[in-house]
């Protein structure tokens, strides 16, 4: 199973930065945000240096970009899943008519018209 990875939003990153510097422990944030110690390290670091600039990426475009290949991939899917069930038909179709030398099951109805 692939891993994805997580997108952090800068406000996220922002509260804690906050949280490390209310002289909380860095083990217990770590924990508290399930993030690992060196991301909150690094993340400190960029806050300290450019408290502006820190955290201006593109998080939410990787998410949908993500999101994007899911449903590409539930295409994928579902085109599978009917390409097999249009066969499976198929074969059930052929089995009712060479079993007991009735008709071949259609979509149409099988009323005749009376006149």
């Amino acid at each position: 199973m692939v891993k994805s990875r997580r997108v952090f939003t800068r406000e996220f990153k922002v509260a804690a930065v906050k949280e490390l510097e209310s002289c909380k422990q860095l083990g217990y944030v770590a924990r508290q945000l399930e993030v690992s110690a060196n991301t909150l390290h690094r993340w400190r670091r960029e806050f300290k240096e450019q408290p502006t600039k820190a955290f201006s990426g593109q998080g939410k475009r990787m998410l949908a970009e993500g999101r994007e290949a899911q449903l590409e991939r539930k295409i994928g899917q579902l085109t599978m899943e009917n390409d097999f069930l249009k066969k499976l038909l198929v074969s059930f179709e052929e089995q009712q008519a060479g079993g007991n030398g009735a008709e071949p099951f259609t979509r149409r109805s099988t009323k005749k018209k009376t006149k």
